[in-house]
């Protein structure tokens, strides 16, 4: 777990995966309701998520959270787009990152922090085919270096 991160709720593990990590953002995530209700209860998808930046406004789609059992009449749209929070500064730099270049945000983890559910942002390159089967390969050569270095150790 990285320096500042409190109670992770929800990976994208997948995302690693697919994408080349180049650098990573705090964001605050804006909730309304009981959705901080499901958020602590882990009812978080980040499966398909994405963020964008549009009139100088960061916004994350396509994560789902579930609505609060308890909610009835306050719960919101699952599946709505929700703003994040960001300094005007990290909004312009991403914006110039984003323009053209083929790269993406990609919300990586959400976890609670003083109470206040974050959004840990990676500003990501799409890996190709022969990108991801290297990057299998070197995790499993790692794993045999690391079973041999204890086995020796043992002795």
């Amino acid at each position: 777990m990285a320096k500042g991160q409190g109670n992770v709720v929800a990976q994208n593990k997948k995302a690693r995966h697919d994408y080349e990590i180049l650098e990573t953002y705090e964001a605050g995530l804006v909730l309304t309701g009981t959705e901080i209700k499901s958020v602590r209860a882990a009812r978080i998808t980040l499966k398909d998520g994405f963020a964008q930046i549009k009139n100088g406004e960061a916004w994350l789609n396509n994560v789902h959270i579930t609505p609060y059992e308890q909610g009835n009449i306050w719960n919101q749209d699952p599946d709505r787009t929700r703003k994040l929070l960001l300094k005007k500064k990290e909004i312009a730099k991403l914006e110039n990152e984003l323009k053209g270049s083929g790269m993406t945000l990609v919300p990586l983890k959400v976890y609670l922090k003083n109470g206040f559910a974050k959004v840990l942002l990676g500003l990501a390159k799409g890996k190709h085919d022969y990108d991801k089967r290297e990057s299998i390969k070197r995790r499993e050569q790692d794993r045999d270096i690391k079973r041999q270095m204890k086995q020796f150790n043992r002795r």
